[in-house]
């Protein structure tokens, strides 16, 4: 994808569509369907003209001639009110990849723990509240059809069609040579191709993907909604129908690069708290244990630094408590040290069992529900074990008198057999042999893998990916093997469930 497409098809360019003069009716026609366009519409593309794009050309990305009298973000927001600060644009050479290094912003000088490396004024942050004007804010979002992110895409969409007119022009040339790649040069995966989707088979994200993109394609058919109620879009562009001025697939890709650079401001107005900031993400590297955040200050966003850093040395902050499967869907990367890493376990309790309604309330009694799901944490997943197996002994109860016996007593408490407790550790036994199962590769396939220095950048944060949910799942299955191994008496077979809890 050209760096100069983050907002365009991967197989054309696109002109601004042709624009038209409804007449008054016309126009009452079409706000009288409450603003909702769904009839079928017919969209033309047309090749675009360098002035209708900002980087022309459809191959690799060289730097020309032309391109180095262009200002540079930095030298851009110094003129437009950034103060003086601690930080330059460095270059980051991305392997076996054709397009232009990525952007990151590294220390200009040796930094102490608490210094200020930048503050960007609220002049240079694009904010809802710049988009849509406080007073129509709270109304679309409550309509629950458009997200934040979707607001700040359209928005940038379509000032990107202006070129080079636009405030946000240098801005928006930075979003495109970053191509919404994160600091592994990787896109999101909403942005790979099915093929390369299945370098994640056998893992829970690729139906993520999926069910996301089918999201943000909902969200897309809503797009003629935000476009008459934001009030500056709709006096700049009143007859530029958003969904007849982008494809689908130009949204996703400008909805995939906001996602990756959209800092989340706390103790800020509803209009306020997503932005965009300029020297933020993507520029910026997230570390899972990082406590270095983008802070909402009097008439700006600030950067102060947790750690000490040397001139040159690349700037972090922290990403939030995400686990990896949101590190990759939202930035491209994994975090091989993530403590917020952790799988699922939904168990559910039969609903065809006759004493479902008893043990829905005792489930309830003890803070779980009658479908539960178990977060499974990285390097503690012997404590989630040991928080599901109450549950899984509730569902094995079968007999009405030990029934009355969990219902009136005081805690977790269930009967266990030898039998029982042996039935439901087989149970979580085979549970993580299938999910393990269905990888296409071994983590021993996948680590010999992750040495190949040529490996594809997308294929590697897969393996990398991966390979960390099946280590926790062998950690999974280590921990239930030991508590069989702990059993007094092996020669027991587990008892019969007719009635065993569902776990997917």
């Amino acid at each position: 994808m050209e760096l100069s497409r983050l907002f365009v098809s991967d197989t054309c360019f696109f002109s601004p569509p042709i624009r038209y003069s409804p007449s008054p009716a016309a126009l009452s026609t079409f706000f009288a369907v409450n603003l909702r366009i769904n009839r079928r519409r017919r969209r033309t593309f047309y090749s675009a003209s360098n002035n209708d794009t900002l980087i022309a050309g459809g191959g690799p990305a060289v730097a020309g001639a032309g391109e180095k009298h262009e200002e540079d973000l930095k030298s851009w927001m110094h003129k437009h009110g950034l103060p003086p600060c601690k930080v330059v644009l460095k270059d980051k050479p991305c392997h076996n990849d054709p397009h232009k290094p990525i952007h990151y912003v590294a220390a200009s000088q040796d930094l102490q723990v608490g210094d200020v490396a930048f503050s960007v004024p609220n002049s240079l942050v694009v904010t809802l509240e710049r988009v849509l004007g406080n007073e129509t804010v709270a109304e679309l979002l409550t309509t629950n059809k458009l997200s934040e992110l979707a607001c700040l895409a359209l928005y940038l969409m379509y000032e990107k069609k202006q070129g080079k007119k636009s405030f946000w022009y240098p801005y928006i040339r930075e979003l495109d040579r970053q191509r919404g790649r994160g600091q592994l040069s990787v896109e999101s995966p909403l942005l790979w191709s099915k093929s390369e989707l299945d370098y994640l088979s056998g893992s829970p994200i690729k139906d993520e993907v999926i069910e996301r993109t089918e999201a943000i394609r909902k969200e897309y058919n809503e797009l003629d909604t935000v476009w008459f109620m934001a009030g500056s879009l709709f006096q700049q562009y009143p007859y530029d129908i958003p969904t007849e001025a982008f494809s689908f697939e130009i949204f996703k890709q400008a909805f995939a690069a906001i996602q990756s650079c959209v800092v989340h401001l706390q103790k800020v107005s509803l209009a306020r708290r997503f932005a965009l900031v300029p020297l933020g993400p993507p520029l910026l590297s997230y570390q899972s244990n990082c406590k270095a955040m983008l802070t909402a200050v009097d008439g700006a966003v600030e950067l102060a630094v947790d750690r000490p850093y040397k001139a040159g040395d690349p700037i972090v902050v922290w990403c939030g408590p995400q686990p990896n499967s949101k590190l990759l869907i939202n930035y491209g990367f994994v975090d091989e040290n993530n403590s917020n890493d952790r799988l699922i376990v939904e168990a559910a309790l039969d609903t065809e069992d006759p004493q479902y309604q008893d043990k829905r309330i005792v489930a309830q009694r003890n803070g779980k529900l009658s479908v539960q799901v178990f977060r499974v944490y990285s390097g503690k997943e012997r404590e989630a074990i040991l928080d599901m197996l109450p549950y899984l002994r509730l569902g094995y109860v079968s007999d009405p008198s030990e029934m009355q016996t969990v219902i009136s007593s005081q805690g977790p408490v269930c009967p266990v057999s030898p039998c029982m407790e042996r039935a439901v550790l087989d149970q979580l036994t085979d549970y993580f042999k299938t999910r393990l199962a269905r990888y296409p590769t071994t983590l021993a396939e996948d680590e010999s893998m992750l040495t190949d220095g040529n490996l594809n950048p997308k294929k590697r944060v897969a393996t990398q990916f991966v390979r960390l949910e099946k280590k926790m799942l062998h950690a999974c299955l280590h921990a239930t093997t030991d508590f069989i191994n702990q059993l007094p008496d092996h020669s027991i077979s587990p008892c019969p469930a007719p009635y065993a809890p569902l776990l997917k």
